[in-house]
């Protein structure tokens, strides 16, 4: 019998947890090609906040729980899900519990960077704000 070590490595090591663009439906899902999608899946513990392209989790023990998709991805994936979310400028990578147990990688924020940003009281994303891109409007001439 010949067993997969790459397999068994994917198979152990913490899946991620996408809240945002991430998700399938959104501008990044693409990113995650090849990922197995798990399930739906909920964090306690973390504020969700709109930064209008994007949203942005923070450590807060006051919130409610924090909703996402659970992928099960390998090294390579996640080395490049760390570059397109900006580790360890924008976001650190975490492991943080699952409500109902277990613990996955989730990226998180830092509460000085949603000062000035709406929270999401629900903990559920729905997509960029009406009128808000990542790029910039072109300017009338």
């Amino acid at each position: 019998m010949v067993m997969d070590e790459k397999a068994d490595v994917v198979e152990t090591m913490p899946p991620v947890l996408v809240y945002g663009s991430l998700k399938r439906g959104f501008a990044n899902h693409h990113w995650l090609a090849g990922a197995q999608l798990l399930g739906e899946a909920a964090m306690a513990g973390l504020a969700l906040h709109d930064l209008g392209p994007f949203p942005m989790a923070v450590p807060d023990p006051t919130a409610a729980c924090l909703h996402g998709q659970l992928y099960r991805v390998d090294d390579t994936l996640l080395s490049r899900l760390d570059r397109l979310e900006g580790v360890p400028r924008l976001y650190q990578r975490q492991l943080w519990g699952l409500v109902g147990g277990g613990e996955a990688w989730v990226y998180v924020g830092r509460p000085a960077q949603v000062r000035h940003s709406p929270r999401i009281g629900s903990g559920r994303w729905s997509g960029p704000r009406p009128g808000r891109s990542s790029r910039p409007e072109p300017r009338p001439t």
